[in-house]
């Protein structure tokens, strides 16, 4: 399947982390996903339901993030993946976890962890 959907830099504040002070404290996290998904009718009726409403998989998302926490950005990304494949019509997601705070002692821009599940 070509066709997809990207939405990227969705963002929320958790408590995701191994170390107390993470889940303490919290930090900025932000999610990348691409859904593919046959976007074939509704290109050709210009109609919503017959798509996936992004807006829907963003607040899933987001909700996931500012939700209950946990150790790994490997178990987030897994999470945010099953909620989308449970709720909406895709063959295929890609998640990007990013967690540009981690507790690194050392400068840097961004770690991130990215999986891909299929239904």
């Amino acid at each position: 399947m070509n066709d997809k959907i990207s939405l990227t830099g969705i963002s929320g504040f958790g408590y995701h982390g191994v170390l107390e002070s993470e889940r303490k404290s919290g930090q900025e996290f932000l999610v990348d996903v691409v859904l593919y998904c046959d976007l074939g009718e509704a290109g050709k009726s210009d109609d919503l339901s017959k798509t996936i409403n992004y807006a829907d998989v963003a607040a899933l998302i987001h909700k996931r993030i500012i939700g209950e926490p946990v150790n790994l950005l490997e178990r987030l990304a897994q999470l945010i993946a099953e909620d989308i494949i449970n709720n909406f019509d895709i063959n295929e997601v890609e998640v990007t976890v990013h967690k540009p705070q981690a507790p690194i002692p050392l400068p840097f821009t961004d770690v991130s962890v990215s999986i891909k599940r299929k239904r």
